[in-house]
């Protein structure tokens, strides 16, 4: 106003300088010429469950249905997903200043900051700040293209660039992944009351490492104890979208970046929720 004395403490006026930021004010805008349809993230509240093997498998069911698909690892310091895919090309930028994305043997796009380093075993080694801007050029400074569903690789936890991923990117609902023990279903419950309370939908819950499968007569071994992953979806009244079982040919296929060529079907159910967007 022109009449402000820049003193808010006496002033009763409810000017758009006193308004709080709302939610959307915080979103990052893609690059002019750039198309996607659904995000998704996949998310867990703790390392080493197996996120970005179900991002992987997500992606792989997405194109093998004939849908344009893309992964943004936002996993900033601890990015597999070039690795799964056997991508190992460096990002580079086009004329406009964009970053153009990699892509896999069957056409996924990726943008990992593993493909930024000179060497894929070198350290992330930055601040929260540059994590966070990270993420944002990746999701608003890259030419993306038409792309139909795009898969989030977020970082584990609850903290500052899970953060900032929740509300810098209009993700359309998360999924969350967990191992059967009790300790994780805890650690997942974090995961998804921070969803929660960033006002994203839960569309599911994933087990992974659910069991192993006998060789010779078909039984389901559960390696790792009782699963209560029925309870944690009972708690969010949401479903439970798959149990992936301990499989040394889909780990082989990952170790190979041959993860986009692994034939499966733990997906079906989670793609069936993910198009009903």
């Amino acid at each position: 106003m022109s009449d402000c004395s820049n003193d808010c403490s006496s002033c009763g006026l409810d000017c758009a300088s006193r308004q709080e930021p709302k939610p959307e004010d915080f979103l990052v805008k893609l690059a002019e010429g750039n198309k996607v349809g659904k995000v998704i993230g996949i998310v867990s509240g703790k390392g080493g469950v197996g996120k970005s093997m179900v991002t992987s498998l997500l992606a792989g069911a997405s194109r093998r249905e004939g849908y344009r698909t893309a992964i943004l690892d936002g996993d900033i310091t601890g990015p597999s997903i070039p690795k799964s895919f056997g991508v190992k090309e460096n990002l580079f930028g086009n004329a406009d200043g964009l970053i153009v994305p990699a892509e896999s043997d069957n056409g996924i796009k990726l943008v990992s900051v593993n493909l930024m380093l000179s060497n894929e075993t070198d350290p992330v080694i930055w601040r929260g700040p540059v994590l966070g801007g990270v993420i944002k050029q990746f999701w608003g400074e890259t030419a993306w293209g038409d792309v139909d569903y795009m898969f989030v690789d977020m970082p584990p936890g609850t903290g500052d660039v899970p953060l900032t991923i929740f509300q810098s990117i209009p993700l359309d609902g998360i999924i969350i992944v967990a191992s059967p023990q009790e300790l994780v279903g805890m650690i997942v419950e974090k995961a998804g009351n921070m969803a929660r309370m960033m006002n994203v939908p839960i569309l599911g819950l994933i087990e992974n490492m659910s069991y192993v499968e006998c060789p010779h007569c078909g039984e389901k071994i559960s390696l790792f104890g009782e699963s209560h992953i029925d309870e944690i979806a009972q708690t969010y009244h949401v479903p439970v979208l798959a149990r992936i079982p301990v499989n040394p040919e889909m780990a082989k296929a990952c170790d190979e970046g041959k993860i986009a060529w692994f034939e499966n079907q733990y997906m079906e159910q989670a793609m069936e929720t993910i198009q009903k967007l």
